[in-house]
């Protein structure tokens, strides 16, 4: 079975690349899982909704357009943290792209409008005052890490047919409705009790799995791979 099309750094390498239909649907990729975290990063440094929907929409922009991807390399680092450091400079120099934009240049490929819209909605339920900027990109970040691995196992559970099974048990995953008894699930997927304990164990051991390949993806070491995950279910916690 073809788990997932793409890993993020597999992802990373063609967005480095020249602009091309394949490096342009790689960015798209990464503007789909990273854009919420890079936007309350934003709105928390102080600028309006609207502020931040077109900083996030014009960062987006200039990875593709200066390449700053070309700049990332795997060894040297967290990739979170090159994408917030690429952040940091670009709201540095956000005149310079600002100018830019008035002249016309800076045109995105990646179609952001909609998903821009919803990040305040997000924001006014997520973001906490005592948070920094970063804190929150931090979490937003873990966050966006935790659903793509939920995607990925809803994709797997799909192509194998079993899209109830995952919708029932993936509250064990996340913490949500555990409290729902193993006879009742039982009951209503119309399996033995047992069978229901042996799914629950074999998803999370592959949640599990999911997760660090994930993680493996955006870190430079393997070696990093669990304290990475140890500090963001911290951050979630936190």
């Amino acid at each position: 079975m073809d788990r997932f099309p793409t890993t993020r750094w597999s992802v990373v390498l063609a967005a480095k690349g020249s602009s091309t239909a394949a490096s342009e649907e790689a960015l798209a990729t990464l503007c789909g899982i990273y854009w919420y975290p890079l936007y309350a990063y934003i709105r928390r440094r102080g600028y309006s909704a609207d502020e931040a929907q077109d900083l996030t929409q014009g960062f987006f922009a200039r990875l593709l357009e200066k390449r700053y991807l070309q700049d990332y390399q795997r060894e040297r680092g967290r990739f979170r943290s090159f994408l917030l450091a690429s952040l940091e400079h670009f709201l540095a120099n956000q005149r310079d792209w600002s100018a830019a934009q008035k002249r016309g240049g800076g045109l995105l490929p990646v179609p952001l409008d909609l998903v821009l819209r919803s990040g305040e909605t997000r924001y006014g339920l997520h973001a906490r005052d005592e948070l920094t900027p970063e804190k929150i990109f931090e979490r937003q970040w873990a966050l966006a890490l935790l659903d793509q691995t939920l995607a990925r196992l809803q994709a797997e559970f799909a192509a194998a047919g079993r899209s109830g099974q995952f919708d029932r048990f993936k509250a064990f995953l996340t913490g949500d409705g555990v409290h729902v008894p193993y006879s009742q699930l039982a009951e209503e997927l119309a399996m033995s009790e047992g069978a229901v304990k042996v799914a629950i164990h074999r998803l999370r051991r592959r949640f599990r799995e999911v997760l660090r390949e994930e993680i493996s993806q955006t870190v430079a070491d393997p070696d990093e791979i669990g304290d990475e995950i140890r500090y963001l279910m911290s951050v979630l916690r936190a």
